[in-house]
C-alpha cells in the first residue's frame, strides 16, 4: 500500500483518519501543521500528502503554494470542513485554483476517501 502524510491540525480527527488508513493497510506519517509537515518531508517520501485547509502556522494553502515552490509533485488530497465566515466549498476550490485535483468535503465517509485515494494516486 502507500505511505501517506496526513496533516490536520484537530487532534481527534487526524487520529481518526490515521486509524482508517492504517486499517487499509498504508503507512501513516501525521503532522498537526504545514510547518511540522515540511519538516517531515526532509526525512520521509510519501506516495501521497492528504491535507486540512485551515489551519494555525502554516495552513494547508500555504503548504500547498511552498510544494509547488520546491516543485514538489507528491500527490494531494485537500480537505477542508469550513469555518464560520468561509465555506469548505470556497476552501476547496481555492485548493482546486493552485493545481490540486482531487479534494474532500469534511465530514466524509471511509468509502469517500477510499476513492479520492485511487483518483489521486492513479
Amino acid at each position: 500500500m502507500s505511505h501517506i502524510l496526513v496533516i490536520e491540525d484537530d487532534e481527534f480527527f487526524r487520529e481518526t483518519l490515521v486509524q482508517m488508513l492504517q486499517k487499509d493497510g498504508h503507512k501513516v506519517t501525521a503532522s498537526h501543521d504545514g510547518t511540522q509537515a515540511l519538516a517531515a518531508l526532509d526525512r520521509i517520501q510519501p506516495d501521497l500528502i492528504l491535507t486540512d485547509i485551515l489551519m494555525p502556522h502554516m495552513d494547508g494553502m500555504e503548504f500547498i503554494m511552498e510544494l509547488s515552490r520546491q516543485r514538489n509533485k507528491t500527490p494531494l488530497i485537500a480537505m477542508s470542513g469550513g469555518r464560520r465566515s468561509i465555506t469548505s466549498a470556497f476552501n476547496l476550490e481555492s485548493a482546486r485554483l493552485v493545481g490540486v485535483k482531487v479534494t474532500l468535503a469534511k465530514p466524509f465517509t471511509h468509502m469517500a476517501l477510499n476513492s479520492a485515494l485511487r483518483e489521486a494516486l492513479a
